[in-house]
C-alpha cells in the first residue's frame, strides 16, 4: 500500500508511520512542524527505503501537486490544530487549519485518486456528557460540542460523508479517546500524562484544572495507531470510537504518576478551562465489530512506559 501520513512528524502521526513502515507499506509523511518534530521520525528516517518525508502545510495549495505527485492509495488526516483552549481564543485560526485545511486535503485526495481518507477525529469533543454513573457513549450519542475545536471535528464529518456520496471517495473516522505515550508533547494542553510524568521527574509543580474529578478515557498510542492500520481497509463509511470504555479521573492519573515516579509533590490547583468536558469514555463495541479491534494496553502498564521514555529522554 502507498500511505500518505498528514502530521506524520506528530506523537500519534510518527507511530503510525513506524507501524506502517514495520508492516511493508511505502510511507510518505507530510508535517508542517509547527508542533510535530523530525526526532519523532528518526527510526522511519533510518529506514530510507520506502519512506519519504515533505514539510507542507495542508493549507497549501501545493498540497494537491504533492498527492499527484505521490499518488496514495490511502490517506491518514491527523494533521490539526489540536488545542480546546486555543481554539476557543482563536476561533478562526482553528477553522482555517482543521476545517479549511481539511477539505484542501480531501480535494487534493479527490483530485490524485486516493481512494480512502481515515480521519482521526476526537470522541472527546464530539459527544454530549452521559449522565453521572452512565455508561460508556457509543456513536449513537447526540454530538454537542463545546468548543471551536469540536465544531471543526464535527464539519468535517459532514464533509468526508459528502465526498464519499458525490466523488465515491471512502473514508473511516476515528473518534478518539484521551491518547498518550511516548513522544508525546510536555509543552501543550491535550498531554495531560506526558504534562504529569515530564513534570514529576523535574520536581517541578503540577496544576489540576479544576477539581479534578474530569473523567477521561486514555487509550495507549499503539493501540491506536493499530486502529488506523486496521481502518486502511474496514469500516469504510462509519465514526468509529477508539478508547478503552474505562473512566479515570485526573486527579487519579495524577496519583498514578506519582507514585510511578516517586514523587512526593501535592499539585496546584488551577481554574477549569473553557470548553472542557466533564466527561469522556468511549464505547468503542463498533471498532470491535468492523475494524476487529480492541485496546490491550492496561493503562498502569502504559503510564510506566511513558514514565521509563521519559527518564531516558525518548522524544516526546
Amino acid at each position: 500500500m502507498r500511505a500518505l501520513v498528514t502530521g506524520g512528524a506528530g506523537f500519534i502521526g510518527s507511530a503510525l508511520v513506524d507501524r506502517l513502515l514495520a508492516e511493508g507499506h511505502v510511507v510518505d509523511a507530510v508535517d508542517d512542524l509547527s508542533s510535530g518534530s523530525l526526532a519523532n521520525l528518526a527510526e522511519a528516517r533510518r529506514r530510507g527505503r520506502g519512506f519519504s518525508f515533505t514539510q507542507l502545510d495542508v493549507r497549501d495549495p501545493a498540497l494537491t501537486e504533492h498527492l499527484a505527485l505521490h499518488r496514495p492509495e490511502v490517506v491518514f488526516h491527523l494533521a490539526a490544530q489540536s488545542s480546546v483552549l486555543v481554539s476557543t481564543e482563536h476561533p478562526l485560526r482553528d477553522a482555517e487549519v482543521n476545517v479549511l485545511g481539511g477539505l484542501r486535503l480531501l480535494d487534493a485526495a479527490r483530485a490524485g485518486g486516493v481512494k480512502k481518507v481515515v480521519f482521526a477525529a476526537s470522541g472527546g469533543a464530539l459527544y454530549d456528557e452521559p449522565a453521572a454513573g452512565a455508561r460508556p457513549v457509543d456513536e449513537r450519542a447526540p454530538r454537542l460540542v463545546r468548543s471551536p475545536y469540536g465544531a471543526a471535528k464535527r464539519a468535517m464529518l459532514d464533509y468526508l460523508a459528502c465526498y464519499r456520496e458525490l466523488y465515491g471517495l471512502e473514508y473511516s473516522a476515528l473518534a478518539l479517546g484521551n491518547v498518550y505515550g511516548p513522544r508525546q508533547d510536555a509543552s501543550g494542553e491535550g498531554g495531560v500524562v506526558a504534562i504529569f510524568a515530564t513534570r514529576l521527574l523535574a520536581g517541578e509543580p503540577c496544576e489540576i484544572h479544576g477539581d479534578g474529578s474530569q473523567v477521561r478515557d486514555f487509550v495507549f498510542v499503539d493501540d491506536v495507531v493499530d486502529a488506523f492500520s486496521r481502518a486502511a481497509g474496514r469500516g469504510s463509511g462509519l465514526v468509529l470510537n477508539i478508547g478503552t470504555g474505562v473512566g479515570t479521573t485526573i486527579a487519579e492519573l495524577y496519583e498514578r504518576l506519582r507514585v510511578l515516579t516517586g514523587s512526593r509533590a501535592k499539585p496546584r490547583r488551577a481554574p477549569a478551562r473553557p470548553g472542557d468536558a466533564r466527561v469522556s469514555v468511549l464505547d468503542a463495541g463498533r471498532a470491535a465489530l468492523h475494524l476487529g479491534w480492541k485496546p490491550w494496553t492496561p493503562l498502569d502498564e502504559g503510564l510506566a512506559l511513558v514514565v521509563e521514555a521519559c527518564r531516558s529522554g525518548v522524544p516526546r
